[in-house]
């Protein structure tokens, strides 16, 4: 196992995880991890890359572990797409060290397990407000893989924005010493957000779910007029998505918390949103910059 020269050493055990990982952790070496649930696209590979550029010759560590504790009733445990033959071909592209894929049992010894990650009031808001129970879910197996892989950085994607400020509080609330890095969210070329859930989509839905990546991208011009304006122009390139069913939109600060009536201008703000499409629930987001100028006057009145 040698920063990326030779093909990923696949480990399914807790044992097997400590052993690939102890000598180069005497060593010093910075330890990388990539959380993935599978079902690994370029939004993934790019993770991995951010990774390696942040571990440099470090052991880089993708974990492969569909988490049924973050899948709440009627949610798509069952279907979630598993394809780890792919999936390492992938992870040896990207020059990873170490895949860990473990069974239910591997990490959840007891079930359910009795003690979980409580996500606080930021868990109820947003994807919390519409999946119960979702993020106490993903802390709980996110904490559970620091433990195991006790990794120096720890990188995700800004796609999941909100999973990534919570893991953010986390790890500093809980003192993890892990580094949490945000990678940038990876589009196809029609503007859709990589997901594993694209794949789900058929050929009518998938004009109707360019509909989010469009509505965020009018948020962000619009932005130069303020608030309302972003939110207004977002809310009406939804509206004229037929079969759209839309979750929410909301406007919010980096850390999550609530706009000001009057926010100044310069402010930096994020746009999300989530939505349905057919049976698939799709999110997205992007960063903005909250102004102040004044609307140019209509000219086509």
């Amino acid at each position: 196992m040698s920063g990326g020269s030779t093909t990923p050493r696949l480990v399914t055990t807790r044992a097997e995880l400590a052993d690939a990982l102890g000598a180069r952790r005497r060593a010093g070496e910075r330890v990388g991890l990539v959380p993935t649930m599978g079902a690994l696209h370029d939004g993934h590979a790019s993770l991995m890359a951010r990774a390696r550029r942040e571990t440099g010759d470090g052991p880089l560590v993708v974990s492969i572990f569909v988490n049924p504790l973050q899948f709440g009733a009627g949610e798509d445990l069952d279907r979630y797409p598993r394809t780890l033959d792919a999936d390492l071909e992938v992870c040896d592209e990207e020059g990873v060290d170490l895949v860990f894929a473990p069974a239910v049992d591997e990490v959840y010894p007891t079930w359910p397990p009795a003690v979980t990650v409580d996500p606080g009031p930021l868990g109820e808001v947003l994807d919390g407000r519409s999946r119960p129970g979702h993020f106490a879910g993903v802390l709980t197996v996110v904490a559970k893989l620091f433990g195991l892989v006790r990794p120096d950085v720890a990188v995700f994607g800004q796609k999941d924005y909100q999973q990534l400020v919570l893991i953010r509080r986390m790890a500093a609330d809980l003192c993890l010493g892990v580094e949490v890095v945000g990678a940038e969210t990876v589009r196809e070329p029609d503007g859709l957000a990589l997901s594993s859930r694209n794949r789900y989509l058929d050929a009518e839905q998938r004009p109707v779910a360019l509909a989010l990546s469009r509505a965020l991208r009018t948020a962000a011009t619009e932005a130069s007029y303020g608030a309302a304006a972003a939110l207004d122009a977002a809310r009406a390139e939804l509206r004229a998505a037929p079969g759209l069913d839309l979750d929410y939109l909301e406007l919010v600060l980096p850390d999550l918390s609530p706009l000001s009536a009057d926010p100044e201008p310069g402010t930096e703000a994020r746009a999300l949103v989530a939505a349905r499409v057919g049976t698939t629930r799709l999110i997205d987001n992007v960063p903005l910059i909250l102004g102040s100028s004044p609307r140019p006057p209509d000219r086509t009145s």
